[in-house]
């Protein structure tokens, strides 16, 4: 066996004579055990605090968006539509006409998208399982499911069959307006559903059928403004977007669902990154208490040391001792810090210990990636608190 490491193992599992030594060891190894586990705690919750935040946009947003490379439009012809049919890795897509319209209702307006979806649209978006008043629309009819902030702001309710909600859409065209009867195209819509999914898009959509929104900004049968797409992930982005691009022949932009969402994704990264570093720096300041304790192990064993250097051992030998003694605290620490923060994030994630309201479970997610970011920080940082204490061992120390 190695000697410094068969040393440097009964120096860990035994104890010092000075009580002092033994709490300080204690402590250093507690605290990388509380560091261990913090880390992964905090890098679990964070992944379903963002998962948990996704899962609100994601219900809106598709897998793909298609939309014009200039202008607002595009022209969908009959080809294209036919290849869109026909790619494996397409399960649904839906045609899209929306635009920001002015809303009108018992006197008071609200300008917003009107988003006209075609009878697919629920089979690539989600936000269906999000009304929680009144029901979907009806096809070819003039109903509308509108966000609860517009609701809110506009003071409008379902089935009010006195006052109208009416949606203004400015007419293309050039010259003098005459009269406001010639500057807009005007929609009678009825309300039949309130949906909720975040303030943003809650306070942006109102939903109607295409053929409403077609009329509306006077559209042709074949034009439309984006088409959302839902995927079975097959297939890689750069695969998907290299395929959609050739059906259109680069007249378009294909965006997936973090370009949608390209803030909320910038957002949470950079917490993600700050999450991290702050749990870092817990663990540096953890590491510096266990380089003290080694150095402190050092003096005790000082008599040690000077039989050890007197029967031929260098300073490198002796210094490894404590370079590997570090190492073993570290390890040992990580270990079980590991161990624990798994059954805490279990705990939560199967039985809901910690609740945000009395139906949403705080949201954890266990995956095996974060056992990787946690030994890759806690290694590195402990052979190099172990190796700066280690080096405490020289001449001077026999003196």
């Amino acid at each position: 066996m190695n000697f410094p490491f068969y040393i440097a193992k009964r120096y860990t599992v035994s104890f010092s004579k000075n009580s002092a030594i033994n709490t300080i060891t204690i402590i250093a190894s507690v605290a990388i055990v509380a560091s261990a586990m913090a880390l992964f705690v905090f890098l679990s919750v964070f992944s379903g605090l963002r998962e948990f935040t996704l899962s609100y946009s994601n219900s809106s947003d598709p897998d793909y968006k298609i939309e014009a490379l200039k202008g607002k439009s595009i022209v969908l012809n009959n080809e294209e539509e036919a290849q869109l049919r026909n790619i494996d890795f397409i399960e649904n897509y839906s045609k899209i006409i929306e635009d920001k319209v002015l809303f009108c209702y018992d006197n008071k307006e609200q300008i917003a998208f009107i988003k006209g979806v075609d009878s697919s649209f629920t089979n690539v978006s989600a936000v269906n399982n999000y009304l929680y008043v009144g029901n979907w629309l009806e096809p070819n009819s003039n109903q509308v499911i509108i966000g609860s902030e517009i609701a809110r702001k506009l003071s409008l309710g379902l089935f009010d069959f006195t006052n109208a909600l009416e949606a203004f859409s400015p007419k293309p065209g050039k010259g003098v307006i005459e009269n406001s009867e010639n500057a807009f195209n005007i929609a009678t819509l009825q309300p039949a559903g309130l949906f909720n999914i975040n303030e943003e898009v809650d306070s942006k959509y109102i939903y109607c059928d295409i053929e409403v929104a077609r009329k509306l900004f006077g559209f042709k049968k074949n034009q439309v403004t984006s088409i959302e797409i839902k995927t079975n992930n097959n297939q890689s982005e750069e695969e998907v977007i290299k395929q959609l691009q050739s059906i259109f022949k680069n007249k378009v932009t294909v965006k997936t669902r973090a370009q949608l969402n390209d803030s909320l994704y910038k957002m949470l990264n950079s917490e993600n990154l700050f999450i991290y570093l702050f749990s870092t720096l817990v663990v540096i300041l953890t590491l510096f208490c266990l380089a003290g304790a080694i150095v402190m192990i050092i003096i005790d064993k000082k008599e040690n040391i000077t039989t050890l250097y007197n029967i031929g051992l260098t300073f490198k030998n002796i210094r490894k001792i404590f370079f590997i003694q570090g190492i073993i605290i570290t390890i040992l620490g990580l270990i079980f810090g590991l161990i624990l923060g798994t059954i805490l994030i279990l705990i939560q994630q199967h039985f809901s210990v910690l609740m945000i309201t009395q139906t949403i479970a705080y949201p954890v997610i266990f995956k095996l990636e974060k056992y990787y970011i946690v030994i890759l920080t806690i290694i590195p940082l402990g052979i190099i608190s172990s190796w700066i204490a280690s080096g405490r061992v020289n001449k001077e120390i026999l003196k």
